[in-house]
């Protein structure tokens, strides 16, 4: 997991501090808040993964202020090398935040009064905690999405590599958890690969959609300070700006597309992992799991377990139930901000370590797969799967599919009545069978029909090796969007004077 997305060493919640510090909204009311209310109300507990976001935001709203003339030069750049202190403090474990802050902003805000003063409360100016809250959660998601797109370019190597190891292994498709057609295990392998190829489409969609700076919307209305949104987007990284104040503090579909895409990763890891499961039974045989990768019995000796993958197809539901909640929680809110939107996080935080825990363990483990390549080429052939090319053979020969697929169905009835295969079959079985067949026959193994399924997208050999090239020619140009990315965050957190942080 990327180091953006996991919580800084430095900035965990000390709930050993009592209530009692002064509110940014404390003006208009007369008691203190309970305490019970103060620990319920907090979002100090989670929105602390924000931390380095947020600070990095009112560095970028500070300089604008000072550039626009709104607050002093002079205090914009005491206000900003205070902020970089504090991320330096972040990042080397000396900050603490408490239940009194509420939240991570007003825990920022708190040290800087401790560090330069009065003049801390000056970056609040032109802005709220609504417009605040969605830029750093807006600016945390998009660099979530960059490890999510790197985790998925992993695990499609994973599968190109063993694809390609295994060229011209033959194993049966399936329908119905049925035997049905030869197909050709690089075949079946990718297939997985353009579920993933999907998923990264769908997550630099929803990158797409996040890169968007929601500062300058302040609480619903704007601001009457004359601020430069175009500037703090641009030295945020962001792409552009929202164009409605209402919707830029009451927009979550960034955060929902996020779900969503995570969402449809976890499932297609739970294909995956059904598959594996099936396939390493002793009823499959046709894969060993390594054992850095499988599990034992605490009382069966002999047992080894497909646990990461069972736990694959497990989470998938932990992560879709992350979805339905905020989905749930934003379906009757008016605009523009509610208290209920602090439900936001904490699902996409969760579903996000989750997909990308998944996306570290799953490529190694099906890269130490170890294939029964015989047992496959000779399941693939089993159970009257070449029926399908036998029928072919009459219908290239002008009978009618129909009529030969009937033809072909009484030929397997009969074969079964007589314990025999279409291998046992004579000379002239087959010509009693259909007029044709005494001329044309079907191809008796698995190579031979996959060959014969010679069409763009099909499990013929060389179709299965172009498709292999074109995926991973196409996952170069992932790498290249990634290392862009990448670059535009670290570029972040690097001081005018061009010292990074760490």
């Amino acid at each position: 997991m990327g180091r953006q997305q996991g919580m800084p060493t430095g900035a965990k919640p000390d709930w050993s501090a009592q209530s009692g510090s002064a509110k940014a909204w404390g003006g208009r009311f007369s008691a203190s808040p309970d305490s019970r209310l103060e620990a319920f109300n907090a979002s100090v507990s989670f929105d602390v993964r924000l931390i380095r976001e947020d600070i990095r935001g009112s560095i970028a709203h500070v300089r604008m202020l000072g550039r626009q003339g709104i607050i002093e030069t002079s205090e914009a750049d005491s206000i900003e090398e205070a902020l970089w202190t504090v991320l330096y403090e972040v990042d080397a474990g000396s900050f603490r935040l408490t239940v009194a802050d509420e939240d991570v902003h007003t825990g920022v805000e708190r040290r800087l009064r401790a560090l330069i003063g009065d003049v801390a409360g000056k970056l609040h100016t032109a802005r709220s905690r609504n417009d605040q809250v969605a830029t750093d959660f807006r600016l945390w998601t998009k660099g979530a999405l960059v490890e999510i797109c790197t985790g998925l370019v992993r695990m499609s190597d994973a599968l190109l590599d063993v694809a390609r190891r295994h060229p011209d292994v033959l194993m049966p498709g399936y329908t119905h958890l049925q035997r049905a057609q030869p197909i050709l295990l690089a075949h079946h392998l990718h297939a997985y690969v353009e579920m993933l190829a999907r998923d990264i489409d769908r997550v630099r969609e929803a990158h797409r959609r996040t890169d968007v700076l929601a500062l300058g919307s302040g609480a619903l209305a704007g601001t009457s300070f004359p601020i430069d949104r175009e500037s703090v987007a641009a030295d945020l990284g962001f792409a552009g700006i929202t164009s409605n104040s209402l919707d830029g503090v009451a927009d979550r579909d960034f955060a929902l597309d996020t779900l969503y895409a995570c969402s449809v990763i976890a499932i297609h890891l739970s294909r995956l992992s059904e598959e594996i499961i099936l396939w390493s039974s002793a009823e499959f045989g046709f894969v060993r799991l390594n054992d850095a990768f499988a599990t034992g019995s605490s009382i069966m000796p002999q047992k080894k377990n497909p646990d990461i993958a069972e736990l694959g197809r497990g989470k998938s539901g932990r992560i879709i139930g992350d979805l339905v909640g905020l989905l749930t929680t934003l379906k009757g809110l008016p605009l523009a901000y509610n208290k209920d939107m602090q439900e936001d996080k904490e699902g996409v935080f969760d579903a996000v370590d989750t997909i990308l825990a998944l996306l570290d363990v799953f490529p190694p483990m099906v890269e130490t797969l170890a294939f029964d390549t015989e047992r496959m080429a000779s399941a693939a052939v089993a159970d009257f799967s070449l029926a399908t090319d036998a029928a072919d053979v009459l219908a290239r020969h002008g009978v009618p599919f129909r009529e030969a697929h009937a033809v072909v169905g009484r030929l397997v009835a009969q074969c079964i009545a007589d314990g025999r295969s279409f291998a046992d079959l004579a000379d002239a079985d087959w010509a009693a069978i259909h007029p044709v067949f005494a001329e044309h026959r079907p191809p008796l193994d698995g190579l031979g029909s996959v060959t014969l399924r010679d069409v763009p997208g099909g499990p013929a050999p060389r179709r299965v090796r172009s498709a292999l090239a074109a995926a991973t020619e196409a996952l170069a140009g992932q790498r290249a969007w990634i290392e862009r990315e990448r670059l535009k965050t670290d570029a972040l957190f690097v001081r005018p004077d061009g010292t990074p942080l760490s």
